[in-house]
């Protein structure tokens, strides 16, 4: 990984979104919402929801994580009217400690904005964020083995399926797929 880091979250557009750092008013404009529903979460660690002071916590945490990694997580937000969408970003996965030292993409979005294609667009952006900007050389996405639908998004990023396990904490099994800087370049010749 390069020297440099961001102290704060840098602002990315895509054709939809925009990615900016996570903010405390997401809290109520959807992040607690997101975390509270059972269909959103049933995938996320043991399944298991967030009441409002959890996702604050999840929101605090991940606020830090720029300070002291230099990248983590953004709010997606849609350009057309600024509704929260989710949150997508690079992460430490450390509820898998055999796949470590990693730098892991993940997302997760609001139900009324599943099926538009925005995780894909989301991620396209932060993944190369994770390459070009964080100077990351390797990037690891983990998913529960019955999640389809992020499997997909792993699918068109370019990320390869690379081993099944079980997380310890819960003993839920994940598949965990990879992609390479180099690998990222040929898929991404002009942007990385």
């Amino acid at each position: 990984m390069r020297n440099h880091t961001h102290a704060t979250a840098p602002e990315l557009r895509t054709a939809r979104l925009l990615l900016r750092g996570l903010r405390t008013e997401d809290l109520d404009a959807g992040l607690a919402e997101m975390h509270a529903d059972p269909e959103v979460m049933r995938y996320i660690r043991d399944g298991s929801t967030q009441d409002r002071t959890q996702a604050a916590q999840f929101l605090d945490a991940r606020q830090r994580d720029w300070q002291e990694q230099g990248f983590g997580l953004f709010a997606v937000e849609s350009l057309a009217d600024g509704a929260f969408v989710g949150w997508v970003g690079l992460a430490v996965p450390a509820f898998l400690p055999e796949i470590l030292p990693a730098v892991e993409i993940g997302w997760r979005l609001r139900r009324p904005c599943w099926g538009r294609g925005y995780a894909t667009e989301a991620a396209r952006a932060a993944l190369a964020f994770g390459f070009t900007d964080a100077g990351l050389d390797r990037i690891v996405s983990v998913r529960h083995v019955d999640n389809s639908a992020s499997g997909r998004v792993m699918a068109k990023l370019g990320l390869r399926p690379e081993r099944r396990t079980t997380v310890p904490g819960h003993g839920r099994p994940v598949e965990v797929c990879a992609i390479s800087r180099q690998e990222y370049r040929r898929l991404s010749p002009v942007t990385g």
